[in-house]
């Protein structure tokens, strides 16, 4: 793509309004529209490989192509972008839309071999390594191979803090410290350790380490802060998992916290949690 619109050739100013028709929700006529970009895009005058590459992954994702061909169409587009610019921000999420796809069809393995693709040795941006391991820990969730995941939800949550993405690294601290809450031990070896040391395995089965109470002081603390801004809402589990690591750690400060507040709290399990 060119530096700037001033600079802009016509398929590209199109492809543009392509992409904001997308994030809009502006979707009639995209067939059409978006078919016609393809096309020109590879025409002798305006071939854009690129370009094509975008339209024909945009035109998957949206169910324009025959849903039969969707997992071929991303493939065809990761390899082309493999070739055209590899561990561009662009290459990454075309991984991303492939393994998600993968994924939605039941095939969480192929899902994982394709996260495997997103990293820093390949030159991907930190966003999309973080979004690629948080999704590949959820899917070691399903498996109940809960020790990767936790790396996985760790290393995104890092990576997520590098990059100022808040909300995403709030996600990955929540669901990491509800698997963490599972057993907890003195002797277990810190997740940082547990990074440093991770080795790849023959085969993926049901794996579980406890967590060091260091690591939890170390989430909470950092969540506390965030989530007791607002203490409104119905269904507030990320405050039932603050109770909970109180009453695991026998650190009273952070439920005595909440108790200080109960007026402002509507989760009714919350309250009663509380209360107990």
């Amino acid at each position: 793509m060119s530096d700037s619109l001033e600079k802009a050739t016509p398929l590209e100013l199109d492809m543009l309004i392509f992409q904001e028709k997308i994030s809009q929700g502006d979707l009639q006529n995209i067939s059409d529209f978006s078919e016609d970009i393809l096309n020109r895009s590879r025409t002798n005058n305006e071939r854009d490989h690129l370009i094509e590459a975008r339209v024909r992954m945009e035109r998957a994702l949206l169910g324009i192509v025959d849903v039969s061909l969707v997992g071929s169409e991303l493939r065809w587009c990761v390899d082309r972008l493999n070739a055209l610019c590899p561990g561009s921000p662009l290459h990454g999420l075309s991984l991303l839309n492939l393994a998600n796809w993968h994924r939605n069809v039941g095939e969480s393995i192929m899902s994982l071999v394709v996260h495997a693709d997103i990293s820093k040795e390949y030159g991907h941006p930190e966003d999309i390594i973080g979004l690629s391991r948080l999704e590949a820990a959820r899917i070691y969730v399903t498996l109940n191979d809960l020790d990767p995941a936790m790396r996985h939800l760790w290393s995104a949550r890092k990576l997520f803090i590098n990059t100022n993405m808040i909300s995403e690294s709030l996600v990955c601290s929540l669901e990491w410290l509800d698997l963490a809450l599972e057993e907890v031990s003195e002797s277990a070896p810190d997740m940082e350790s547990r990074l440093e040391n991770a080795a790849p395995r023959e085969s993926a089965g049901a794996t579980w380490i406890p967590s060091n109470p260091k690591d939890i002081v170390e989430i909470v603390e950092e969540l506390i802060p965030i989530l007791t801004q607002n203490l409104s809402g119905d269904n507030r589990n990320d405050l039932g998992l603050i109770i909970d690591s109180s009453d695991m750690l026998g650190i009273d400060e952070w439920k005595n916290l909440l108790s200080l507040r109960k007026s402002e709290i509507q989760d009714l399990k919350v309250l009663e949690a509380l209360q107990s």
